[in-house]
């Protein structure tokens, strides 16, 4: 029950470099630390990307513009840029969710500008995942195989000026995605100083599996929809539910 699942769509390997060196924290407070990464004509000017449903740029927001993400809680765990997909309200007010056609807009590449790694983390249990998954998503039901696949060895862009963004989702991303994505933040800020991270930018899939699956069955394989409570998966069902407590 420790088996890690892979869906077999994927074209190539999740580049694994060797962990980079954190760099020294300038003992700044936090907010400070904000203002900084914020000044005009720095690499990290990509905060000011704005990007809308369908992916396509708007435009450099002004620096007042960048203000107003920082008190909205735009910028991503390390404040180091803005989010970079189009949000949607969950019910979940601390995460980042976002729609399933953003996630189709990920999946056909219309953010390969900017992304290098996009992982999609399916906390379903293994008989949910078998019955029908997101093409190219990865089964992590259980909160060590999260630490296992992502901070053993965490994944880090070999280009400096991509991204590596990570989707969380469940049968409804209603109660084991979210949790996940928030032990996951939760686990990477124990190994840093505040407020770097190897993951700045988690995001959780709105409506999850089943919602994505009825609007982009394409993107599913197989091209079906498994519940957790399949009368035929009850055994299966109780030894996940014990595990993961």
């Amino acid at each position: 029950c420790r088996q890690l699942f892979c869906s077999p769509s994927v074209t190539s390997s999740v580049p694994r470099p060797i962990l980079k060196q954190a760099q020294p924290s300038d003992r700044d407070t936090p907010v400070k630390a904000k203002r900084q990464r914020r000044v005009a004509g720095t690499p990290d000017q990509e905060a000011s990307v704005e990007l809308v449903g369908d992916g396509e740029s708007v435009g450099s927001a002004h620096s007042e513009e960048i203000e107003n993400l920082l008190v909205n809680d735009e910028l991503i765990g390390d404040f180091s840029k803005a989010h970079l997909l189009p949000m949607v309200e969950g019910k979940d007010l601390g995460l980042k969710y976002i729609s399933p056609g953003t996630l189709a807009a990920v999946l056909t590449g219309h953010f390969s500008s900017f992304i290098e790694s996009s992982i999609i983390v399916d906390c379903r249990y293994p008989y949910e995942y078998e019955g029908g998954h997101i093409k190219g998503a990865v089964n992590l039901p259980l909160q060590r195989d999260v630490e296992e696949f992502l901070l053993v060895q965490p994944i880090v862009p070999l280009d400096a000026s991509k991204r590596v963004i990570i989707i969380f989702h469940c049968e409804f991303s209603v109660e084991r995605g979210p949790k996940m994505c928030k032990f996951l933040r939760e686990r990477d800020r124990c190994c840093h100083e505040y407020p770097q991270l190897h993951y700045p930018e988690l995001y959780v899939l709105k409506g999850g599996y089943r919602e994505f699956f009825f609007q982009f069955p394409s993107h599913c394989e197989p091209r079906d929809y498994r519940p957790m409570e399949h009368p035929a998966f009850k055994e299966e069902l109780r030894k996940f539910r014990g595990q993961s407590r």
